[in-house]
């Protein structure tokens, strides 16, 4: 199997399945981001990473379904450190004090530790990219959230158009209409 089969099945035996999320349920969501990713041209590792992305939970979605603390490596050995990394850093941010100035500082403020980490070149890239791919599907498949976020995401989107790769930007453009 592949490292990707085997993050599907463990998403599965973690329950992914019965977790409701936008337009679906988690596992459906996951699915879909790391689809995008893929049809975005995105590495391998960032795929991985999208699929994941919801393990330690997330400052918009705070179930989880590893704990960040004790099993962090269990992740790791199923899609790698560079991916873990990039789960770790997305599930960890603390999107209040990260997001609005992200562009300019580069840094990640930590919502699990309280600490913050400066982010550059495929790292930064990763991590908006992975942002920016969430968020779209979180758009497209929640309307209720729409009237909300939409108009959040035509603020923010610009502001990240030096970090996101130009396949990610295109189509965020597209989808805001921006």
């Amino acid at each position: 199997m592949s490292a990707f089969q085997d993050m599907g099945s463990l998403l599965l035996v973690r329950g992914a399945d019965e977790l409701e999320h936008a337009g679906g349920s988690l596992y459906v969501h996951l699915h879909r981001v790391a689809k995008r990713l893929t049809t975005l041209g995105a590495s391998d590792t960032l795929v991985l990473a999208g699929l994941a992305h919801a393990a330690y939970g997330t400052d918009g979605f705070p179930t989880h379904l590893f704990d960040w603390q004790q099993e962090r490596p269990v992740l790791e050995a199923v899609i790698g450190p560079e991916a873990e990394l990039i789960v770790y850093r997305y599930g960890s941010c603390e999107r209040e004090t990260t997001w609005r100035d992200l562009a300019e500082h580069h840094t990640v403020t930590d919502r699990f530790t309280g600490t913050s980490e400066e982010l550059s070149g495929a790292d930064l890239r990763d991590f908006v990219d992975l942002t920016i791919v969430n968020e779209l599907d979180v758009l497209e498949h929640a309307p209720a959230l729409a009237p909300k976020l939409r108009p959040f995401l035509q603020d923010q989107i610009p502001r990240w158009q030096s970090l996101a790769s130009p396949a990610v930007l295109a189509d965020a453009n597209r989808l805001l209409q921006l």
